[in-house]
């Protein structure tokens, strides 16, 4: 007979509820966070055993640690809201119970094969990314703070600071020395990231073909290729739209009315949008290059033919963006899985 585990995982214990096929609470215990005492526990039911644990930050550690010993792991994403009474206890005995009637959600990926390198040094190099970039943000809220509206590239520049700094009041220049020193101390770190980077990236071949591609450059070929792992997890390329932020969704309501004698459905609005539940990185990867695509290739390039093919239409340039966004998704895809290098006849 099959068991379900569910593990409610904390930084200093995890509750692990293991019901059976009917349903029945066989097991219900609390055990340290700790690599030997919960690989001794799942080892100690048994076989065959499923395990599942929502996504969080040890999820992808309890993924690499307990997959070996399990029939299967699911990690499920956090996207359902409880109501009534909450405990780590009947969290766990939840995560058992939906993994049992297969009311799992939406699963998420936590197989990183042997990219494992390879996305620790794309997860810092984003986030220290993303540091700079909040750093330089906040030097220019300090200058708007004090009705100085500094030319952006400019201000940054340890050449021409000074300028900029002597028309804020005295007491907000040591405020600013310090965001520079930091922005200083953050700029070779960042570098000395994206230079590793590289040098990883450039070492798997199939991040050679994905750059062929027109706007994918070596860093988003690294968080496409640690986001996505397997490309044979997208049967469609819709399905990686959807993933990827770029799926086109639409809601209504009150779909159907009753004419003589029939059900037939109703001419109502559709709200359309974006799908809501999607990775951001690999949204942020399509809409960037499609930015450089549309502003940087020659014109007699396909894909830019493409692009202002759309605004001929009257396309919004907005939407004509969107779109080249998940040409270009398709057309990564299409490569990944063929194991071929860009040409125009993908398009």
């Amino acid at each position: 007979m099959d068991r379900f585990i569910g593990l409610d995982a904390h930084v200093s214990s995890c509750t692990l509820a293991v019901v059976g096929g009917s349903g029945r609470k066989i097991r219900l215990d609390v055990v340290e966070t700790q690599a030997s005492a919960l690989v001794a526990y799942v080892q100690g039911v048994a076989w065959p055993k499923r395990l599942c644990f929502e996504e969080g930050t040890l999820s992808e550690w309890l993924y690499e640690l307990l997959s070996p010993h399990v029939t299967e792991v699911v990690v499920m994403g956090q996207n359902q809201r409880r109501q009534g009474p909450k405990s780590d206890a009947r969290d766990a005995l939840g995560l058992a119970q939906r993994l049992r009637v297969g009311d799992t959600g939406l699963h998420v990926c936590k197989d990183g094969g042997h990219y494992q390198r390879l996305r620790a040094l794309t997860r810092s190099y984003t986030k220290l990314k993303r540091d700079q970039t909040r750093l330089k943000n906040r030097i220019v809220w300090l200058y708007h703070s004090r009705g100085v509206h500094p030319d952006t590239p400019s201000v940054y520049h340890a050449t021409r600071r000074q300028e900029w700094i002597v028309q804020c009041p005295a007491a907000l220049r040591p405020a600013l020395q310090l965001h520079y020193e930091a922005l200083d101390a953050l700029a070779p770190v960042v570098a000395h990231c994206e230079q590793q980077l590289v040098e990883q990236v450039a070492s798997e071949p199939i991040a050679k073909v994905l750059m062929t591609c027109p706007g994918i450059g070596p860093v988003r070929a690294a968080q496409v290729l640690t986001t996505v792992i397997q490309p044979a997890r997208f049967r469609t390329k819709r399905q990686f739209w959807s993933y990827s932020g770029l799926g086109i969704e639409t809601r209504s309501s009150s779909d159907w009315v009753q004419l003589q004698g029939h059900w037939t459905r109703a001419n109502v609005a559709q709200c359309r949008g974006l799908s809501r539940r999607h990775n951001r990185t690999l949204k942020e990867v399509f809409k960037g290059a499609a930015m450089v695509v549309s502003a940087r290739l020659n014109t007699e390039h396909p894909l830019r033919r493409y692009y202002d093919n759309l605004l001929g239409k009257g396309i919004k340039p907005n939407l004509a963006q969107l779109t080249l966004a998940r040409k270009l998704a398709a057309v990564l895809l299409a490569m990944w899985k063929q194991q071929q290098e860009f040409n125009p006849s993908m398009i």
